[in-house]
């Protein structure tokens, strides 16, 4: 193990998962270096959604030259990286098998430790480089991929909660948006347009509120905005999206805030002699209205909310890095024959939930 790992240890992280390329040095301590993210937007504007050829190609176009600029703004080179950290997955697997393989490469190159990082992990670990978080902690991961409830009890050590039967949040944010002609990406277009609307107007679910567990459904909620769109025709105005969108990330928070308060009940019966923190991460946290709620019901219930930065809730090769630095310090490295995985759950031990699939 290598538990003396201060400003000496340098980390370059590549993260590659989905459409953003990025690259990042972090320091055994927990400082950021560099932190270089490429968004592909206007890419998958045209299409309304990640394209996984287009990610990929796009990934292959750009990752040495983040590499180099990080490693610049860094101001070290590769002799001076103790290590290098990529994403090995979840995520599209053309997009991760590049990051990874660039990382292995660098890493037999220069005979350093290579490290697969989980990247939902890297999401989980966030906290303890921006925080100094200290385990165990509640986490709620939303992204546009995932939507899990987590107890974190170590690295590598998480016992789900919680998780989507169906759609992730992010991905309801996403094809709302679309349904409502706002554009991509849909969380900030809707958050956008939910400030001029009236949240009341539109009667629509919560799916699962009230119902035993902490799983999450959003798919009907979505079909619920469709029908209601269906219904205005030709007819809807700019006051009906304003509206509806409004209606929509009201009823997503109320469905959030529900799961939440049984989850957090769940882990006070388990974690009773904790200090009790709720960590939300991933790349909806960045959601005004639903922070605000959940720190309402953090106070409800006496949890510590945390909040990493927004540039750290989405996709960044910071947090791949950090998750590495973590790993280092408990010796788990991999070898250069570690297989790049398109479903990697934090909690393999965890049921199989009906209907979430890769979401699990």
């Amino acid at each position: 193990m290598m538990r003396d790992m201060g400003k000496n240890i340098k980390i370059l992280g590549l993260e590659s998962s989905c459409d953003e390329t990025a690259a990042a040095v972090v320091n055994g301590e927990g400082e950021i270096l560099s932190n270089v993210i490429l968004s592909q937007f206007e890419e998958h504007k045209a299409y309304g959604g990640v394209v996984p050829e287009i990610a990929a190609r796009a990934h292959i176009d750009h990752m040495d030259r983040l590499i180099i600029q990080a490693l610049e703004e860094a101001n070290c080179g590769f002799d001076d990286l103790s290590a290098v950290a990529a994403t090995s997955g979840p995520g599209l697997i053309g997009g991760v098998m590049i990051g990874m393989m660039t990382g292995k490469a660098i890493a037999a190159a220069k005979n350093i430790p290579f490290i697969g990082v989980n990247h939902l992990e890297g999401h989980a670990l966030t906290v303890r480089m921006t925080d100094k978080a200290e385990f165990p902690y509640l986490l709620l991961l939303v992204s546009g991929g995932h939507c899990q409830i987590l107890a974190v009890k170590g690295v590598g050590d998480y016992q789900r909660l919680g998780t989507t039967i169906d759609d992730a949040a992010g991905e309801a944010f996403d094809k709302t948006a679309k349904l409502l002609g706002l554009g991509y990406p849909g969380g900030p277009a809707v958050e956008e347009a939910a400030k001029r609307g009236l949240e009341t107007r539109f009667k629509l679910p919560r799916p699962l509120k009230g119902r035993p567990g902490c799983n999450f459904s959003f798919s009907g909620l979505k079909t619920a905005v469709r029908r209601e769109v269906e219904k205005l025709g030709g007819d809807i105005n700019q006051q009906d999206i304003y509206d509806l969108a409004a209606s929509f990330q009201k009823a997503l928070c109320d469905s959030i805030l529900d799961r939440m308060g049984r989850a957090m009940d769940l882990y006070l019966e388990q974690y009773p002699a904790h200090h009790h923190m709720l960590v939300v991460a991933g790349g909806v946290a960045a959601n005004t209205a639903l922070k605000s709620n959940l720190k309402q019901l953090c106070d409800h219930k006496k949890f510590t909310m945390r909040v990493p930065p927004p540039s750290l809730c989405t996709d960044n090769g910071a947090m791949i890095a950090w998750a590495g630095v973590e790993r280092l310090r408990l010796g788990l490295c991999d070898g250069l024959d570690l297989a790049a995985r398109a479903r990697w759950p934090l909690d393999p031990d965890a049921p199989p939930a009906a209907g979430a699939g890769v979401k699990a």
